[in-house]
């Protein structure tokens, strides 16, 4: 990937900015799992332990979120502190990048935004929990999540643990299909399902390393091809939930959400928050687990995409 002009309201950190410009590998994460997706401190605590495991595995963490009027592209502790304790922060997708920048707002970036941001910064890989996708009901509530689109137009490696188990999976391979974006079952035959290894549903595609993802990658955006790639990476199976457990308690949560009319970019938060009061927080350890698990594998990633494009 071709390093993009550095816009004035784009703010790489010193390290970050030197690893670009070295071509050594970085990781972009999200931070709307700060924000919106975790509670105090347990989001702290995890960002910090994510960006700890990048480093481990060679690579440079670039934790995204927008602040005083600046996309930044890594966080300072206290920026993250600060972000992670904060009231009011906004949940930002693409349509809210241009205001929050224009008003000052404070937010963290979902996985479409974080995947712009990161494109424009020169980023080519991207570790997350879970993307979203389209919700149970979509075919009737349209609630589709502009992840699916930014997966389709932006050209970067997202790694996550399949899409968010709360939602409808099978149509949501569905869209990624339209989309034309290679859904990789990392090292699985089956598509995983976030809190769980399995959906039932097959992965389109497998391939097993770092190596074969970085010359997928690789090849994808030299044919001109600026799709986004979705890296499906299984929950480790110490710390994955039965799926008759977490599929009951998002059952529940989905009829709370339903009797409240809750809507919108309301409903992920919500749902999440209430699968981890039903399941006695065993839901949130697991994705705090799934979150690092993936850090690992997209810093492996980033390394091998770095090495292949010195060549």
């Amino acid at each position: 990937m071709t390093r993009a002009s550095s816009p004035p309201w784009l703010a790489p950190t010193p390290e970050v900015g030197q690893a670009l410009a070295d071509g050594r590998p970085v990781v972009a994460l999200e931070s709307t799992i700060i924000t919106h997706g975790m509670p105090w401190p347990t989001n702290a605590e995890t960002a910090r332990r994510v960006e700890a495991v990048v480093r481990e595995h060679g690579a440079t963490p670039a934790t995204i979120a927008v602040m005083d009027g600046r996309i930044r592209v890594g966080l300072d502790d206290a920026q993250l502190e600060a972000l992670a304790r904060g009231e009011g922060a906004h949940k930002l997708s693409r349509r809210d990048l241009g205001t929050a920048l224009a008003q000052g707002w404070r937010g963290g970036t979902t996985v479409a935004a974080t995947m712009i941001c990161a494109e424009r910064a020169g980023i080519a890989v991207f570790a997350t929990g879970g993307i979203g996708g389209v919700h149970r009901g979509g075919e009737h509530s349209l609630d589709v999540s502009a992840d699916l689109h930014e997966l389709g137009r932006t050209p970067v490696a997202v790694v996550s643990a399949g899409c968010k188990a709360i939602l409808d999976i099978p149509r949501t391979l569905e869209v990624l299909e339209t989309q034309g974006v290679p859904v990789i079952g990392y090292g699985c035959d089956e598509v995983p399902a976030f809190y769980t290894r399995h959906s039932g549903c097959a992965a389109p595609l497998r391939l097993d390393t770092p190596a074969q993802v970085a010359a997928a990658m690789h090849a994808q955006w030299s044919l001109g091809l600026r799709t986004g790639l979705l890296v499906a990476n299984p929950i480790p199976e110490a710390d994955a939930m039965p799926r008759e457990e977490i599929e009951a308690a998002i059952e529940a949560a989905l009829a709370d959400a339903d009797a409240r009319g809750i809507t919108g970019k309301d409903v992920t938060p919500f749902l999440l928050a209430r699968v981890v009061e039903r399941t006695g927080e065993r839901s949130l350890r697991a994705n705090v687990a799934l979150v690092l698990d993936n850090a690992r594998v997209a810093a492996a990633i980033a390394t091998a995409y770095a090495e292949r494009q010195a060549k």
